[in-house]
């Protein structure tokens, strides 16, 4: 059995210990003048809080390609901004600009797309967006990037990022407090795919458009087959660098990919190259910019 003296002394002496860590506890939290000061080096600053979304803005500026400039939707091998999707006027259209401000929709959004832009060309386009101060931006493109008369054409994807970097920088550096949807790129191999049924589409398409994925429309064999499949994946790759860069910029919504899982139909495509969208097809994405916009913040 253990001693009961030396027991005795050891809950004390336990006793004493813990009234002295009761006190020295109770002083620190009393912020006593004896309380050892925490170094300021400690203390980490409570990071800033996103921008509220806005989703009713007051301006609209696009920036973009062919398809922001609603080509060949009205006529062929032209382009017809009325019926863009983005800032058009055609009420069969119901653009985004119109959705959100009605009537002043004329003159309060400005279509700075054009016809065959790369990402190469957006910091230029975004330069002039800047210019307006707009509420929101809209951009669409990349689609360009991978449509090139050989696979070998393409824009590397380090150089679409560090170009796209570069366009939300010329931004942020006039009009600091615009925002910014981002459009994903079609999927060009679905387009492909739906557009091949047209003999008058494929007679368009020898004509040039987007060879790295049209070129011999007919063709299954494995070359082809292969050539297309390189062309989705780096619209697979450009799509990833939208949706990352536009992660760090806390005034940036990407579409999660809407626009590129969306399967056009036939009547969605341009009646005369089966590939840019008609006006039925600027209208449905028209729909998908809205509902991205208008979308509550997370």
């Amino acid at each position: 059995m253990p001693d009961s003296r030396r027991s005795r002394r050891v809950r004390v002496t336990a006793a004493v210990l813990a009234a002295g860590a009761l006190a020295l506890s109770a002083g620190c939290s009393s912020g006593g003048g004896h309380s050892p000061a925490r170094p300021s080096a400690s203390k980490k600053p409570s990071p800033s809080p996103s921008p509220a979304w806005n989703r009713s803005p007051a301006s609209l500026a696009a920036v973009g390609d062919s398809i922001t400039r609603g080509f060949d939707a009205c006529t062929v091998l032209a382009d017809c901004p009325e019926v863009s999707w983005a800032t058009g006027s055609d009420a069969s259209v119901d653009s985004l600009a119109v959705r959100l401000l009605g009537p002043a929709a004329p003159t309060r959004s400005w279509n700075y797309a054009k016809t065959g832009a790369r990402m190469s060309d957006l910091p230029a386009q975004m330069g002039l967006a800047a210019a307006e101060h707009p509420g929101l931006v809209t951009v669409m493109t990349g689609a360009n990037d991978a449509c090139r008369d050989d696979v070998t054409a393409m824009t590397p994807v380090a150089s679409f990022r560090t170009q796209f970097e570069q366009a939300l920088h010329t931004l942020r550096a006039a009009s600091p407090t615009s925002q910014v949807y981002v459009a994903s790129v079609p999927d060009l191999k679905r387009l492909w795919s739906t557009g091949r049924g047209s003999p008058l589409g494929k007679q368009i398409w020898k004509l040039g458009i987007c060879q790295s994925m049209l070129a011999d429309a007919d063709d299954l064999g494995a070359a082809a087959s292969t050539r297309r499949g390189e062309v989705y994946e780096r619209v697979v790759a450009y799509n990833e660098v939208l949706r990352d860069v536009c992660a760090k910029d806390r005034a940036c919504r990407y579409d999660g990919g809407a626009v590129f899982s969306y399967a056009f139909t036939g009547t969605q495509l341009s009646p005369w190259d089966w590939f840019h969208p008609s006006k039925d097809g600027q209208a449905h994405l028209a729909k998908i910019a809205y509902d991205q916009v208008t979308a509550p913040t997370p």
